[in-house]
């Protein structure tokens, strides 16, 4: 079991790995895209989106108590409102394209999640290696 600090420590490490998927997921959209603009469009897509996750995280106890159960959950309730946000300021996409656009979105945004986890259990492990107990 960890302690407060290990467990605050483990929380803000989450919530730059999510931050940094997050972000990661809209550049990759934008460079698809082959949308121009660069600060105005990053902000446009990049700002409903974490605004969501956040609001999210901080209800469901995200980055409080970090499991599988509350990233999930996080990931279900965030994900669609900010893309619908994002969606209402941009315009577009619409209709049956709105609900491929969601697909797709929760699909890679929950692929982006789980690699930067994974990736910061890892590193997380070679840089912080777990004492035996004896």
């Amino acid at each position: 079991m960890e302690d407060g600090k290990a467990s605050s420590r483990t929380g803000t490490v989450l919530w730059m790995v999510d931050a940094f998927a997050l972000i990661a997921f809209v550049l990759v959209g934008i460079r698809s895209h082959h949308e121009s603009g660069a600060a105005a469009t990053f902000l446009r897509n990049a700002v409903p989106l974490l605004v969501a996750w956040f609001v999210a995280a901080a209800a469901v106890g995200t980055y409080r108590r970090p499991s599988r159960r509350t990233l999930l959950i996080t990931w279900v309730l965030a994900v669609p409102v900010g893309l619908i946000a994002r969606s209402l300021i941009v315009g577009s996409p619409t209709g049956s394209r709105l609900v491929t656009f969601l697909g797709v979105g929760l699909a890679f945004t929950l692929l982006f999640l789980v690699v930067g986890r994974v990736l910061a259990g890892v590193i997380g492990r070679r840089v912080f290696p777990v004492a035996p107990r004896t």
